[in-house]
């Protein structure tokens, strides 16, 4: 059973993503500390699956931007959305709605792994490898 310790973590790091409040390192030290391995952001769901390393898992409702997800997948928009990311240009908000704009439907952080694999609605995928990995 997931204590409350590591849900109260995870629903802070959920928030403060989403009011811009802390970038990914910070977000994925806070994650591992908690022993989360891996999570997947649904965006036509609008929900968060976090995946421990006790093989639970704990899902949370979120917010996302209300636009049409376009397709096909762009993927040098994605990219760049990823680099303005990285680059701390923009925080998860407008992440969001830039990567959504460039199709993408939800992508799974694989902590672990150290990558993210984010998704298009066709079943596209674009495999970012964490910086300096």
């Amino acid at each position: 059973m997931i204590d409350q310790n590591t849900k109260t973590v995870i629903e802070a790091c959920a928030q403060k993503s989403h009011d811009g409040l802390i970038t990914f390192p910070e977000v994925l030290g806070q994650l591992v500390s908690v022993g989360v391995q891996s999570y997947f952001v649904d965006y036509r769901l609008a929900y968060i699956t976090y995946y421990l390393n006790s093989n639970e898992a704990y899902q949370i409702p979120t917010e996302m931007p209300t636009l049409p997800v376009p397709s096909p997948f762009k993927k040098e928009e994605m990219i760049s959305a990823i680099r303005r990311a990285q680059g701390d240009q923009v925080r998860y908000p407008e992440f969001l709605r830039l990567t959504m704009l460039a199709g993408c439907v939800g992508y799974t952080v694989w902590i672990t792994g150290k990558h993210v694999t984010y998704f298009g609605a066709q079943g596209e995928t674009h495999i970012e490898h964490f910086p300096g990995q």
